[in-house]
């Protein structure tokens, strides 16, 4: 998929809005992909692109958060960490399918399907520029951005 355009599709977001990738033509995007609402891992990512999401504004990039939570547990977890983005419910995993970060996990000694944490950038037309798979939380937030500011 690298340097490829992604196909479109729309996503239920916080706020009882709806994302649509061809909607965003003209700005790049940052989508990352996470395991599960208000988790330690998933709740430090998030506060972390939070934390620099003027800096991504004023790279002319947008930020979105995705799992496969419900769009009231998003609710949930947004307003309580402050999230200064817009997370995405991919329940029937649309994007996760397109994105391919359904992955088998060992949790407490059990195989469990579930998404690997993963973030995709996209430039204004619409390519997919960089991804990360398998990502570790500590420093991802930065890297991407530093990504975002070369394009």
């Amino acid at each position: 998929m690298l340097n490829q355009v992604i196909p479109d599709f729309e996503l239920p977001t916080t706020g009882g809005g709806l994302f649509r990738l061809s909607q965003c033509a003209g700005k790049k995007l940052v989508l990352y992909f996470y395991p599960k609402d208000s988790t330690p891992g998933c709740t430090t990512e998030g506060l972390d692109f939070s934390a620099l999401h003027g800096q991504f504004r004023r790279a002319g990039a947008e930020v979105f958060g995705i799992s496969r939570d419900s769009l009231k547990s998003h609710e949930n977890f947004k307003s309580k960490q402050n999230f200064s983005f817009d997370l995405l419910s991919d329940s029937d995993e649309t994007a996760c399918a397109l994105f391919g970060v359904i992955k088998m996990k060992n949790m407490y000694g059990k195989q469990v399907r579930g998404i690997e944490r993963s973030t995709f950038v996209i430039d204004e037309k619409g390519v997919l520029r960089r991804e990360w798979r398998g990502v570790k939380v500590a420093g991802h937030a930065q890297a991407v951005l530093n990504f975002i500011q070369t394009l």
